[in-house]
């Protein structure tokens, strides 16, 4: 097992520690077939009552997300190492979506893209004041995945906050993600280690007796999100931006223009999509298909490019407008794989 993994038992409670913390924890395949593994292993042990995944402490990340520096190289040959890549993370988002044991993950920190995805499919997710919780993807070509296309449009107020989070790619605190339904619960990250000795009892008592009612500002929007947000296409969405009358609109547009118009509008139909789907894993095979298609495509290695490498934050997105990103485009991205390629959960 891979020491960027730690995987303990901890009493009745299994544990899973990420300790890559010089990436902030994100993810890679041997990180995610180690998670995978100790989850199926501890699935079938009846003294794990539940299961508790943290970070190392020292680092303000739980996990900013996958190896995404990893997903470019790929992207630029045969995309080999990417679809392995999500296929064992995707897999692993899936049996944690899936997990008959509670499962308890502290998102003390910078939780992004892979972060959310070993997190927000859990039974408890608890965040804290360090909590930043965020799908950045539409800023770098790739798309909100980890199970966005499922989790987002189902999120308690509605499709529309799941849209903006999406599109907009905007950062959430901790009190705002129990709010938004990212975050099961929230507690100061003084008394995280004393919550974490109960749960090794077993006892999900302490845990769940933490109470937080405050709203949050994004909930002072949800009126114009909806009327902005919940539309059939994003050319929709920039138009009505455009015409509301709100300062906060006119900022949602302004964000959406520095965006990938071809990930903004994969987003928008991976969301609507995975809204009609009936299953969790029919979502995982949409998304996988999307990953193997837009690692090779022009928006991603340019997002990569101008945020992660060259860090001039001035991409060239290809192409440049919502416009040119036709019907067909978005049918390639997603088209079936052949029979042999699909994600499986065997």
């Amino acid at each position: 097992m891979t020491n960027e993994v730690i995987a303990s038992i901890e009493g009745a409670a299994g544990r899973i520690t990420l300790n890559r913390p010089e990436a902030l924890h994100a993810l890679n395949e041997d990180m995610c077939l180690a998670m995978y593994d100790a989850l199926q292993e501890w699935r079938r042990d009846p003294a794990v009552k539940l299961i508790i995944i943290d970070h190392a402490p020292g680092t303000r990340g739980f996990c900013a997300g996958g190896d995404i520096r990893m997903l470019a190289e790929s992207g630029q040959g045969t995309g080999q190492a990417a679809r392995d890549f999500f296929r064992a993370e995707y897999r692993l988002n899936t049996l944690l979506y899936n997990y008959e044991k509670a499962i308890v993950a502290f998102q003390d920190g910078v939780t992004m893209g892979g972060g959310v995805g070993i997190s927000v499919h859990g039974s408890h997710r608890v965040a804290t004041e360090n909590t930043v919780f965020a799908m950045p993807e539409t800023g770098i070509g790739l798309f909100p995945d980890v199970g966005g296309g499922w989790f987002l449009p189902r999120l308690p107020h509605g499709p529309a906050l799941g849209m903006w989070l999406a599109l907009t790619g905007e950062r959430l605190k901790g009190a705002d993600c129990v709010a938004a339904g990212i975050a099961t619960e929230f507690m100061k990250s003084d008394v995280i280690d004393a919550v974490k000795q109960s749960l090794y009892t077993g006892d999900l008592e302490l845990l769940e007796a933490m109470e937080w009612d405050e709203s949050a500002p994004f909930e002072d929007h949800l009126g114009v999100m909806e009327a902005c947000f919940n539309k059939d296409s994003v050319e929709q969405i920039f138009d009505a931006l455009g015409t509301h009358t709100s300062d906060w609109a006119k900022k949602q547009l302004d964000t959406l223009k520095k965006k990938s118009p071809q990930t903004l509008k994969v987003a928008h139909r991976q969301l609507r999509e995975g809204a009609k789907h009936a299953t969790f894993e029919d979502n995982m095979r949409m998304e996988y298909r999307i990953g193997a298609r837009v690692i090779h495509r022009h928006d991603f290695a340019e997002g990569v490019r101008a945020v992660i490498v060259d860090k001039d934050n001035n991409p060239d997105w290809d192409p440049a407008t919502i416009l040119g990103v036709t019907d067909e485009m978005l049918d390639d991205i997603f088209a079936p794989l052949p029979d042999d390629e699909e994600l499986t959960f065997e």
